[in-house]
């Protein structure tokens, strides 16, 4: 059949507009299939309005998924909006930061002033150094450490068995820094000048009954700067939990924060290797448990500073290593199996 010779006619007499639907019998018949054959216009409306709702419906959507998302968005930048007014306000009027504290390990919004935003970029750039046996900087800074542990000592090649007996695990002291970094030894450094008497008493195990087995002074050291690095979070400038947030508020009046919190907690780190009675196998277990106890003394409420923490007191600056009686070290070295050469000085090492 031609469709050209298909004709409608007006359905009213008085209009142009209106056709009407009405076709001969002989055009009527399904395109597809042999049923029977279909009335007025009804046969169309499978393959005409089926066309005209996907078109609608696909623009309904588009609309729909545009209205939801900027809704979506619109609520974020208000919650946001909130959160800080309400972190602003905490600040204004000398709130904790346990408030600000999240249970699911999501970003910390707190505003940081520039001077906190400044020592914690410094505090990075220190995480992200590694120690370097070749710089002139490292060498000078590990002799230091030496002088500062044994002052009346001769100082060894960087490369000596004597190392071994400050906790280094090899001959070569440059071999167990790994991850700590040169941060690390900054950090045994400033124990040593600022708390000399706990520093020698950690060094020499004066304290407590000590086990057959005992951690490794300085490689504990590093350790404790690395894993504590970890847990106040300073490779992110996402502030993502308590600890960490109360840590960058510390830094407001204590540029050396970082540094005083790893001696407290290496004196606290003693002090459960003690009352645990723990073993070599045991450090990373007694290491852990330990900075669960500093994160919560240092998310408690009033905690301001440091100096405020409780276990802030263990420290002792008050004796240098030189006031350390040759009574002491010889029995130390007498218990370590040392030999100790004896003159009318003092010791000969």
């Amino acid at each position: 059949m031609a469709s050209k010779a298909v004709r409608r006619r007006p359905a009213d007499k008085g209009s142009d507009k209106l056709m009407e639907t009405t076709m001969p019998d002989s055009v009527t018949e399904p395109l597809l299939g042999n049923s029977a054959q279909g009335s007025k216009s009804e046969g169309y409306k499978p393959t005409i309005r089926p066309d005209l709702w996907d078109g609608k419906t696909h623009e309904f959507l588009h609309w729909a998924h545009f209205v939801s998302d900027f809704i979506t968005q619109s609520a974020k930048r208000i919650v946001n909006a909130i959160s800080q007014f309400g972190s602003l306000l905490a600040r204004l009027f000398g709130c904790s930061c346990a408030p600000q504290s999240s249970q699911h390990g999501q970003t910390m919004l707190v505003n940081l002033s520039p001077l906190q935003e400044e020592r914690l970029k410094f505090l990075r750039q220190r995480s992200n150094v590694p120690f370097d046996c070749y710089t002139v900087q490292h060498q000078d800074a590990l002799k230091e450490l030496w002088k500062l542990a044994y002052p009346v000592r001769q100082l060894p090649p960087l490369k000596s068995d004597l190392w071994k007996e400050m906790g280094w695990q090899n001959s070569d002291p440059s071999t167990d820094f790994r991850a700590g970094g040169f941060m690390s030894l900054e950090n045994l450094i400033y124990f040593a000048r600022n708390y000399p008497d706990s520093f020698h008493r950690l060094l020499y195990k004066a304290d407590g009954e000590r086990a057959e087995w005992e951690y490794p002074f300085a490689v504990a050291g590093v350790n404790i700067s690395y894993t504590l690095a970890q847990t106040l979070v300073l490779q992110s400038g996402n502030r993502s939990s308590k600890a960490s947030v109360c840590f960058a508020q510390l830094l407001e009046d204590d540029e050396m924060a970082f540094d005083n919190l790893f001696c407290i907690a290496f004196q606290m780190l003693d002090a459960q290797w003690l009352a645990r009675r723990a073993s070599y196998m045991e450090f990373n277990e007694v290491l852990k448990s330990t900075l669960v106890q500093l994160e919560q003394e240092l998310t408690s409420e009033g905690i301001s500073s440091v100096q405020n923490m409780p276990s802030f007191r263990m420290l002792k600056r008050s004796r240098s290593a030189s006031f350390i009686g040759y009574g002491f070290l010889a029995k130390f070295r007498v218990q370590r199996g040392f030999h100790i050469p004896m003159s009318s000085s003092g010791p000969v090492w």
